[in-house]
């Protein structure tokens, strides 16, 4: 999954504050360092070729962001970082024990997002143990990638080329549009816009270029998994908000977890091969572990209907979702909503059916 990274320490206590920003600034100056050209890799006869091919395709791919998808121009995807280690951060999310809402933190730049972000795995854990010290259900996630929101030239990292991980065209194109149009303290519609730009991006790339759309199946099926894990969400905040006791909401929400895991179980022989979602249904599910579906998916199915009401016109939607971010954070809710097929419209600013790949 790719989101931006928060450079500075905000609103933390200073020591605490002073400590994250040295551990980030370290990171990015590291990532910043480390960078080769691919234009200047591709000429390497030493490149294995499977990598030269991924390579040339990317840096293809980058200028068509630009050409047809109206995003950015400048040097961001046009090096390449060869990373040690299989995620380039690892991403903090906590919530209460009897809330879906996220632990929100506030960064100058960034302004305030559900989670914390760390080039480290160790640091993650240890952030993850110091929350759940204080009661909070915690989740870490890996990222494949991540955006400065166009403060640097973000490399093509290595992680976003494993196996497993969502096309790395479509990570280019996502993280674009962050530094296209990115609305402080409003990450359900941020990560929305760019899941959906990913999204219909890549077809049109693909279809450009001769190649097999993207698997429709496939998306299909992932659609239907974050479908039925915001069910899930939601199910759980209707718990939460009932006048019982905590013992009565804990058996609850197992009841409910385990009727996911049934439905899942049934679906998945449906599914044969495709085992993507099996590591995270067979771990805790908790409150933080939800937080990304919501927010990452929400109202992808609003943009996909703002980009079909522009005809497919790619400066029409930019102006159009730029046009929304400029509204209060009501408004511009109100009439996402409204903008959403009756089938994933449940009111009240709920979390909506998604469509960005699932968390590492």
């Amino acid at each position: 999954m790719a989101v931006a990274l928060l450079l500075i320490g905000g609103l933390l206590p200073a020591c605490q504050s002073l400590r994250y920003y040295a551990h980030v600034s370290h990171g990015q100056l590291e990532l910043m360092g480390a960078r080769q050209p691919i234009a200047g890799l591709l000429d390497d006869p030493a490149l294995p070729p499977g990598r030269r091919q991924v390579l040339a395709q990317l840096l293809d791919a980058r200028s068509f962001a630009s050409d047809r998808l109206g995003l950015p121009r400048n040097g961001s995807y046009t090096a390449f970082v060869s990373l040690d280690r299989p995620y380039v951060t690892w991403n903090v999310f906590a919530a209460a024990e009897f809330s879906v809402e996220p632990l929100t933190h506030c960064f100058p730049v960034a302004g305030c997002v559900a989670y914390r972000g760390y080039f480290s795995p160790e640091k993650a854990e240890a952030e993850a143990d110091r929350l759940a010290s204080l009661g909070y259900q915690t989740w870490i996630g890996g990222t494949s990638a991540y955006s400065t929101l166009g403060w640097f030239d973000d490399p093509v990292l290595s992680s976003m080329l494993d196996e497993g991980q969502d096309d790395p065209v479509g990570v280019i194109f996502h993280e674009l549009e962050h530094q296209r149009l990115y609305v402080r303290d409003d990450t359900a519609f941020n990560e929305s816009l760019a899941s959906f730009v990913q999204r219909e991006g890549l077809r049109e790339w693909r279809a450009a270029r001769g190649l097999p759309a993207p698997d429709d199946a496939r998306d299909l099926r992932e659609r239907e998994f974050v479908a039925r894990a915001l069910a899930l969400r939601d199910a759980l905040a209707g718990i939460y908000a009932e006048p019982i006791t905590p013992q009565a909401m804990r058996r609850r929400r197992d009841e409910a977890i385990a009727g996911f895991r049934a439905w899942y179980g049934q679906r998945r022989r449906d599914w044969q091969a495709d085992a993507r979602f099996d590591r995270w249904v067979a771990g805790p599910i908790t409150n933080a572990k939800l937080v990304p579906m919501g927010l990452y998916d929400r109202w992808v199915p609003a943009f996909g209907a703002l980009f079909e009401a522009c005809t497919g016109d790619w400066a029409c939607f930019h102006r159009r979702s730029a046009e929304l971010a400029r509204q209060s954070p009501g408004d511009r809710e109100a009439r996402l909503d409204a903008m959403l097929p009756p089938a994933t419209s449940s009111g009240g600013g709920a979390p909506k059916a998604h469509a960005h790949g699932a968390e590492p």
